[in-house]
């Protein structure tokens, strides 16, 4: 279960908006699984389900696995055209 929570870190990835010090995360379980070893590989020292974690994740965004992408696409969690442009900047 711990490894599933640890998927939440992934949507840091693609956050565009202002998050509250005290606000946390829930995450899919299909997005938890897709991401995972995204969280482990470039996030793993942060809570899950925190503010810290989803910074993380986007910071790591032009890292993160076509997987983990793909189920945060699919999650709605970021719109493609987001990823696109992301690519397209090399973030």
């Amino acid at each position: 279960m711990y490894k599933y929570l640890l998927m939440v870190a992934v949507l840091l990835a693609f956050s565009t908006g202002t998050v509250g010090a005290q606000k946390t995360y829930t995450y899919s379980k299909t997005v938890q699984q897709a991401c995972a070893s995204d969280y482990h590989k470039h996030c793993g020292e942060y809570g899950i389900e925190t503010e810290a974690l989803r910074l993380c994740m986007d910071r790591s965004g032009h890292s993160l696995s076509k997987t983990c992408v793909n189920a945060l696409v699919d999650a709605g969690e970021v719109s493609k055209d987001a990823v696109e442009r992301r690519k397209r900047l090399g973030h």
